[in-house]
Formats: structure tokens, sequence, C-alpha cells
């Protein structure tokens, strides 16, 4: 098991144009999607947690979370992983999207906890958030982090030291994109 500090990162920058407005300051059940985000990081054992906004600058960060500012935002979510990162310094991290708000701390768990430096959860639907990546690959991701592309690109072209773990069993990466989404999320419960 590993035993080395997780900084947790949520990418919460985006303008959320299917939606028409942000998501990260969505709320529901008293909390928003990037508060739940962030303690499902700390939840799970992050020892520092960031929170990268852009279009809503508005957004609260929960007690204990840093908020961190993407000027870059629009030109896509690369620029939020690389500021995310810069952020997070020399730790290994964890990234989760604030519009995913059924992965919890359990997934989150799961990935620190592997002796992997790259992995990824999986789900029936291929591999997925949350996202470990290892300190001696936070250089080549953010190299490689550009416009709508994060660091599939540089997980791509490492598949094979890329563990794949199941969480599909404890979170559901379904995300919030479209105002059915949201109607979706709130008739739901048990959040």
């Amino acid at each position: 098991m590993r035993t080395r500090e997780t900084a947790g990162l949520v990418l919460a920058a985006g303008a959320g144009t299917r939606l028409g407005r942000p998501k990260a300051g969505i709320v529901h059940n008293g909390q928003t999607l990037a508060a739940r985000a962030c303690a499902a990081l700390s939840d799970a054992g992050c020892a520092s947690v960031y929170l990268v906004l852009g279009a809503d600058l508005t957004v609260p960060a929960p007690p204990g979370c840093h908020r961190v500012h993407n000027p870059d935002w629009p030109l896509g979510i690369g620029t939020s992983l690389r500021v995310g990162l810069e952020a997070a310094g020399s730790l290994d991290v964890v990234v989760l999207l604030a519009d995913q708000p059924w992965i919890g701390p359990e997934a989150v768990r799961r990935l620190i906890t592997t002796e992997a430096t790259l992995a990824t959860a999986l789900y029936t639907s291929g591999p997925g958030h949350p996202v470990l990546i290892g300190r001696d690959h936070i250089a080549g991701v953010a190299a490689t982090a550009q416009g709508e592309v994060g660091a599939r690109e540089y997980l791509r072209a490492r598949a094979g030291e890329v563990a794949r773990v199941w969480c599909g069993d404890v979170a559901d990466p379904w995300d919030l994109d479209t105002l059915a989404d949201l109607e979706r999320l709130e008739g739901a419960e048990g959040w």
C-alpha cells in the first residue's frame, strides 16, 4: 500500500456551455458540486486539495481546500490541469472533475492506495476519473495537456504503465452536461 502524500485536484474552471452556466457552483442538497468533489478528495485522505476555477470565481472553496485561478480556462481543460499540477507541487496528484457528482471518497481511496504511479478508475464503460498522476509523471502530463486534452494523450502513450483500478461498484462516472442531466441530479436522492 502506498504511503506517499497525495494532493487532490478538482478541475472546475469551465463555463458549462452545454448546460448554459458554470457547473462548479451548482448547489444540490446544500452543497456545491465543487465542494462535493473537494470533500471526496479530503475524505479519502489527500494531504491537500486544490480547486481550479475560471469561468465562475464566486464559487467558494470549502474549508481546507485551496482555490486556484486559471485565467486561461477558455482555452480548455488542459490549461486547468497544468495550473492545478503546478499548485500541487511535488506531490502525487489525484484528479477529479467537479461535474461528476457520483464519484466519492471510496473511488479516490482505491487510487491513492495503489502501488502504481499512473492509474485510472475503471468502470463498465471504460477508464475514467479519478486519475492518479505520480510525481515523476507530473512534468510529462503538464507538457502534453493542451486545449480540451488533459492527461489522456500522456496516459495513452504509456498504456502499459497505467493501472486500471475497478471502481464500478462504488462510483458512477456519469457527468452533468445538459439541462436534462441537471434535472436528473435534482431528482436524485442520497448524496
